[in-house]
């Protein structure tokens, strides 16, 4: 039975819930700087796939990884070049998103991801927490596919139901402004505009006001 834990009441308890939901294999929902997103642990290929299952969603649209800190990039990516640290420098925690090119022997099923992933730091001090608890996580925007994204818990409980473990309500989500994708596994490209503008990007990464 899903259960929902208000994380200004006792955030540790939640952390814990969550971690042990995540450790089964299961989905939670969590609060991020953006809207609301559901997580699996990233290196459990069912726990992915019941996420897919819970958006309705196809091994197409494999989700990104969220982590607590920069230094988790260096697991996850081939190589952290001079352009990836001056951007997450410039911009972790923060809504960036950016493609690398994935550890040749990353075992990470997320779906149809080729040699890539997407991986971001969320600015929200309890979900650093949480992801620091739990390692890694698949998160994709806690809703149906094709329905707008939660901005709260209780959307997303009327979304996802039963589907999801522990939905951790950290109220009402400031800003729902979705993250920008930067692909950067060649010259650098914006994938999708987002809450950070391509002219604050051009000015940490020239090449792209070039491009």
């Amino acid at each position: 039975m899903p259960r929902t834990l208000d994380i200004s009441l006792d955030p540790e308890a939640a952390i814990e819930a969550a971690a042990a939901a995540v450790a089964d294999g299961l989905c939670i929902v969590l609060p991020t700087d953006t809207v609301y997103g559901i997580g699996a642990n990233a290196f459990n290929g069912d726990a992915v796939q019941r996420l897919l299952h819970a958006k309705q969603r196809g091994r197409d649209l494999p989700p990104p990884v969220l982590i607590a800190d920069p230094l988790a990039l260096r697991t996850l990516a081939e190589e952290v070049t001079d352009e990836i640290e001056a951007v997450t420098e410039a911009f972790w925690p923060g809504a960036l998103t950016i493609i690398v090119r994935a550890q040749p022997s990353l075992r990470l099923d997320l779906g149809e991801r080729g040699q890539t992933v997407a991986v971001r730091i969320p600015d929200h001090d309890f979900t650093r927490e949480l992801l620091r608890a739990t390692g890694p996580l698949a998160v994709s925007s806690a809703n149906v596919s094709g329905e707008p994204a939660a901005t709260t818990a209780a959307e997303a409980k009327a979304q996802l139901r039963r589907s999801v473990e522990i939905y951790l309500d950290g109220g009402p989500a400031n800003d729902a402004a979705p993250s920008t994708i930067l692909d950067l596994t060649g010259p650098p490209r914006i994938l999708r505009q987002g809450r950070i503008s391509a002219a604050a990007l051009a000015e940490v990464l020239p090449e792209l006001a070039q491009g």
